[in-house]
């Protein structure tokens, strides 16, 4: 996702009195005001966990990253498992799983499913709010029982995905997977209310041609593009092949094939 817009005005506030220290905290650690009247968006420290929230009338409900609960311990239940295409499009398949950097993280949602199925995960998130709102949920996540072992497969780096390709050390990811945030053309992509939040804030990740240049080179087996099922291409080199869903499509870019 892209960095913040120009305009989005964003205060911290905690929702009881046990979240005033911790709110503060985010504050001085995201440069946010804890006083701000003139506020598009509200960080919120609620027992819950940390969640985002817009302002004003006929605004979406708050989200928060939950691994936990929710329509992502669904998918993780009930998903179909190694069936599902996102899992056949990373390469997942009898004896391999493939080292994964999501370079588009987001709420984190795709890379826990490929976390809960076995690979190992780098996560990156260059929105310092939605960072830190992923940040919460793996760490609430970390506590559960059973949901801690699928986190423990999941690494998060926050900064520009771009640059941080660029300059990897250590062991190249196997397979790059990238979910950029175009400009919306299709009326789905507007009824849920992450895109309705996350738009204004974050706006449309423009660079994508620039993230797929460095995925290329820096992935040593494929890079892997989610885009909506009508929508073109990303600019630049054309995918191998591509898996078609009924709202999506992962675009392949393979250069060498996994094995166990």
């Amino acid at each position: 996702m892209s960095e913040q817009q120009t305009g989005s005005r964003i205060r911290v506030q905690a929702l009881s009195a046990g979240g005033q220290a911790q709110a503060q905290q985010w504050a001085q650690r995201l440069g946010l005001p804890l006083e701000d009247a003139d506020a598009d968006f509200a960080l919120q420290v609620a027992d819950e966990g940390l969640q985002l929230q817009q302002l004003g009338n006929d605004a979406p409900g708050a989200v928060r990253v939950d691994f936990v609960e929710g329509a992502v311990a669904h998918r993780r239940l009930f998903g179909g498992g190694s069936g599902q295409m996102i899992a056949k499009a990373v390469g997942i398949q009898p004896g391999v799983r493939p080292k994964v950097l999501d370079a588009t993280a987001g709420l984190g949602k795709d890379a826990f499913v490929l976390a809960s199925l076995g690979c190992e995960m780098s996560l990156i998130e260059r929105q310092p709010i939605i960072a830190a709102l992923l940040e919460d949920g793996l760490a609430r996540g970390r506590q559960d029982r059973e949901v801690g072992a699928i986190i423990s497969q999941m690494r998060l780096l926050t900064g520009n995905s771009i640059e941080l390709i660029r300059n990897w050390e250590g062991e190249p990811p196997q397979v790059i997977y990238l979910d950029p945030m175009f400009p919306h053309r299709e009326k789905t992509a507007l009824v849920k209310k992450e895109m309705r939040l996350f738009r204004p804030l974050v706006g449309d990740d423009m660079d994508a041609p620039a993230l797929l240049e460095a995925a290329l080179a820096l992935a040593t087996h494929r890079v892997v593009v989610k885009r909506p099922r009508k929508a073109p291409c990303i600019d630049g080199p054309k995918p191998g092949y591509a898996l078609d869903g009924k709202s999506s499509r992962y675009d392949i870019y393979p250069k060498k094939a996994l094995k166990s």
